[in-house]
């Protein structure tokens, strides 16, 4: 097994530092899913004691057949989002805040009631019923690395699968009036229309990519909260913001438009 503490120790010290991530040494390297999840909790933890805020929720990373082509990951992976980095439509960031930062359009969801391991497993129906808000989001993520298709996918989730930041848009409380397999989803850069896709392009339904997220947890003993935000997964491919300014608009079907200025 990995050493989780000295690995944590280096992803979080360059996350503060907003430096760049080299492969990480042998002795704390993780192998596979399990380990890596391993480090990810442990450097939840280092970052607790670094003081960075609570947990928002969960980020849910190539959901997508767009993504899984682009990422070359053929499986959903989950990473950790803090109430520091949730911000509402409108928000201003600086590219300066990240390494190299990106946008991705997506279908966010908060929890009314918890997704407790000892319920599982989940389906869509099940999560269905939990599910208080739906919104539409953006996922700023960071490519905090020299070379991320080398350093190997254990690593990308060790460090919360690239995760960032979040936008969004105000939540709607109808939403079980919408179809939101059909709903559209683009990402807009000022003004240029850079892709689109479906809700149905996240495994089938948004809602099927909660309860992946819960089922996992679940496995590992742990559970979704009441309040708790996820995000379901990109419709459109990753998107990276060499230039500033920069607007950034998504819009989902139904839920409404969020937008972000980078300087």
């Amino acid at each position: 097994m990995p050493d989780t503490e000295e690995a944590a120790a280096i992803l979080g010290r360059a996350r503060l530092a907003r430096s760049t991530v080299e492969a990480l040494p042998v002795s704390c390297r993780p192998t596979d899913e399990l380990e890596a999840y391993g480090v990810q909790e442990a450097l939840a933890d280092w970052l607790d004691r670094a003081g960075q805020g609570a947990m928002a929720g969960y980020k849910i990373g190539c959901t997508t057949p767009v993504m899984q082509r682009y990422m070359e990951i053929d499986q959903p992976a989950y990473g950790r989002i803090r109430t520091q980095h949730v911000h509402g439509s409108g928000v201003v960031l600086t590219r300066d805040q990240f390494v190299r930062p990106g946008v991705e359009c997506e279908i966010a969801v908060r929890l009314g009631r918890p997704l407790a391991p000892e319920d599982a497993p989940f389906d869509r129906d099940g999560v269905a019923e939990r599910i208080e808000a739906c919104m539409a989001a953006i996922e700023v993520v960071d490519d905090r690395y020299r070379n991320f298709r080398r350093l190997g996918t254990p690593t990308l989730i060790a460090d919360d699968f690239f995760q960032a930041a979040c936008i969004l848009a105000e939540p709607v409380m109808e939403w079980r009036q919408l179809d939101l397999a059909a709903a559209r989803g683009e990402t807009v850069i000022d003004g240029t229309q850079r892709g689109e896709g479906r809700g149905a392009d996240v495994m089938g339904h948004p809602f099927n990519a909660v309860a992946w997220l819960a089922n996992a947890l679940a496995e590992r003993g742990m559970g979704l909260k009441a309040g708790d935000l996820v995000l379901t997964g990109s419709v459109v491919q990753t998107q990276w913001i060499d230039a500033s300014p920069s607007v950034i608009r998504t819009a989902i079907g139904g839920l409404g438009a969020v937008e972000l200025e980078f300087l």
